[in-house]
């Protein structure tokens, strides 16, 4: 097991918002514009220096509406309100530009859009993290997983997970198929859940910060961005896992501290990330 915490690169007196990377954030669809929200305003909670967020045209109005921070850029769509296939050219052409990307975020489903994220998968060189129906897409055409075009990190709930291992597994089965597939692949797996492990193959770190009041949608959105904004400041895919879901988890449970496990919603979790950073500092420095 691996569970000293990593350190973020300390910032210098004269840095500038280039030092700490673009994060692309990929997603969002009619009806799920939120997603890819939360997603870039966790980049930007994160420590990004800069978030560019592209999601179907119809939809990035509503997501510029949820944040002035980052940036929007609207991407080709399908009739039905989703991410067409025929957005890959832009969307490398975006990368280039990138330190550090994220796909799936409220992206839905269809053939074409299967077919894109497999493509971004086996042919962006950048870190990339993929989460949600990306990584549905991924289960679809399982033999592209061995195929990562670089630093991939990939964060699966059990039910995503049996998806993409074909099977259904429980326990320390499951922990040990997620290492297998991590070792497999050249991957990085996030095992979401109670006590989120995360693996390379090579290594495992059981999480200990979250608690029940996180069971609710959007809060894999927000990790997502997060492990997207670390791998921007120099992290890489392991480390940067590992911190995030033990930042996410502890923003979790400072959030449930005041506002109780009940009622607690993702955005709850952007808003106490800063007073997580300062407690991860602290215990650090």
């Amino acid at each position: 097991m691996n569970d000293e915490l990593p350190r973020l690169p300390p910032r210098r007196e004269d840095a500038h918002k280039g030092d700490f990377g673009l994060a692309l954030i990929v997603g969002g669809s009619r009806g799920m514009a939120g997603a890819a929200a939360l997603a870039g305003m966790a980049a930007l909670r994160g420590g990004a220096g800069l978030v560019r967020v592209a999601a179907p045209e119809p939809c990035v109005d509503t997501v510029a509406g949820f944040e002035p921070s980052y940036m929007t850029i609207p991407l080709p769509a399908d009739d039905d309100g989703r991410i067409a296939s025929a957005a890959f050219d832009m969307v490398a052409e975006h990368a280039e530009r990138a330190t550090a990307l994220a796909c799936g975020p409220g992206l839905g489903r269809s053939l074409g859009l299967d077919s894109l994220v497999v493509r971004l998968y086996q042919d962006i060189v950048k870190p990339m993290v993929f989460d949600a129906d990306a990584l549905n897409a991924l289960a679809a055409e399982s033999e592209s997983l061995a195929r990562p075009g670089g630093p991939r990190v990939v964060t699966p709930h059990p039910g995503e997970f049996a998806r993409l291992v074909g099977h259904k597994l429980e326990g320390d089965a499951r922990n040990d198929a997620a290492a297998d597939l991590a070792v497999r692949c050249g991957i990085v797996v996030v095992l979401k859940g109670h006590r989120t492990l995360v693996t390379d193959g090579r290594r495992r770190s059981i999480n200990k910060t979250g608690n029940p009041g996180m069971a609710t949608g959007g809060m894999g959105d927000v990790l997502t961005g997060l492990i997207a904004a670390l791998m921007c400041q120099g992290l890489d895919a392991f480390d940067a896992a590992r911190l995030g879901v033990y930042l996410h988890g502890l923003a979790g449970d400072l959030a449930a501290e005041d506002f109780g496990q009940v009622s607690l919603i993702a955005s709850d979790l952007i808003d106490y990330l800063p007073e997580a950073f300062l407690d991860y500092t602290a215990r650090t420095n």
